[in-house]
């Protein structure tokens, strides 16, 4: 017969056995892929990318977001952000939606023109933000009319006086496709003032630094982007700002820059800008990406790189982002139907 202690012994060392047993099985079958399920994601470095050239909005938004991300430590894996031009985004929507459907170790920014890109006619793509996980909404910016220092035109109704005359004689500029975001901030004055919008010279350059280095090269008249973007450039005396598309005058350097409503144009456009995961994320990344932007947004850091920029903070969730899409898909599709540039 066996005592207590032999007893205890012998069920001691059994249950160590089966635990040794059940990691090693544990860790023969895991394949590589799924080790974050059992190890906690992430468990490598995070890409962000920003679908255009570097210097426009979407790049800004990325070095941004990963900066305050690593500098709080609220993501410990190390963040880098990655530049992929193409089309407005589109090149890399592509990308995205079809080969990395499942990479939860690859997230990217962008703000309308994922869901303007889908809609539009010419330069389509079969592919938005119902190819994605839309995980939140971070700030908001709004579009700027903006020329040279030393150009000719110093306010918004000297430029739509001239496209009225002849819509072809001005080169308009932008960091994205035609019909995309850039394109559409650029030609809805005109459209508002009573401009035929087809008629409007716009050219296409891949991110909103691209753009702005076309206009001070004097390969473009003006230009039409986020107002952000132009920030240091103002401050700087290189450029003149002629209208911001928001509904209220802005603050900061942008105290002195009137709106295109105050200047008797109803053309008022808001720029956000968010964070999308792939369209098969996992349960655990989103949630895992769900609670720490909600960390980084409250974060006095964040807000801080916020104001520096020239941003607007809003934040929406993911449930309240991905709404709010929707009922953006609907205003867009309005509007590009009245340009008459809906697919």
């Amino acid at each position: 017969m066996f005592s207590m202690k032999k007893i205890s012994a012998v069920m001691v060392a059994g249950a160590l056995a089966l635990s040794l047993g059940a990691c090693s099985t544990s860790n023969e079958t895991a394949s590589p892929g799924k080790k974050e399920e059992t190890t906690g994601y992430p468990t490598k470095a995070i890409t962000v990318v920003a679908p255009s050239g570097a210097g426009g909005g979407w790049d800004l938004t990325a070095r941004a977001f990963t900066k305050v991300l690593g500098e709080t430590k609220i993501v410990d894996q190390p963040l880098t952000v990655e530049n992929k031009p193409g089309g407005g985004g589109a090149v890399f929507m592509a990308e995205y939606a079809t080969q990395q459907v499942e990479n939860n170790d690859m997230l990217f920014v962008n703000s309308p023109p994922i869901v303007i890109n889908n809609l539009k006619k010419e330069g389509n793509s079969p592919y938005g933000y119902k190819n994605t996980t839309p995980l939140a909404q971070l700030t908001k910016d709004f579009g700027a009319i903006v020329v040279k220092a030393d150009s000719k035109f110093t306010d918004l109704k000297s430029v739509l006086e001239e496209v009225k005359k002849d819509p072809s004689k001005l080169t308009f500029a932008g960091g994205s496709a035609p019909g995309s975001m850039d394109h559409l901030i650029s030609i809805l004055p005109a459209y508002k003032y009573g401009v035929d919008p087809t008629k409007v010279k716009y050219v296409s350059y891949d991110g909103g630094g691209e753009a702005i280095t076309a206009l001070l090269g004097g390969n473009a008249d003006v230009i039409g982007t986020d107002a952000s973007s132009v920030k240091e450039f103002l401050k700087a005396g290189k450029v003149r700002v002629l209208a911001i598309t928001s509904t209220e005058r802005l603050t900061g350097d942008f105290k002195d820059v009137p709106t295109a409503t105050e200047q008797g144009v109803d053309a008022e456009f808001t720029i956000w800008r968010g964070v999308f995961g792939p369209e098969k994320m996992s349960k655990e990344a989103k949630t895992y990406w769900e609670q720490a932007i909600d960390k980084l947004v409250n974060s006095p850091e964040w807000k801080k790189e916020v104001e520096t920029q020239g941003w607007e903070l809003e934040y929406k969730n993911s449930s309240d982002f991905k709404k709010f899409l929707e009922e953006q898909e609907s205003q867009v599709q309005q509007l590009l139907t009245a340009l008459g540039m809906q697919k």
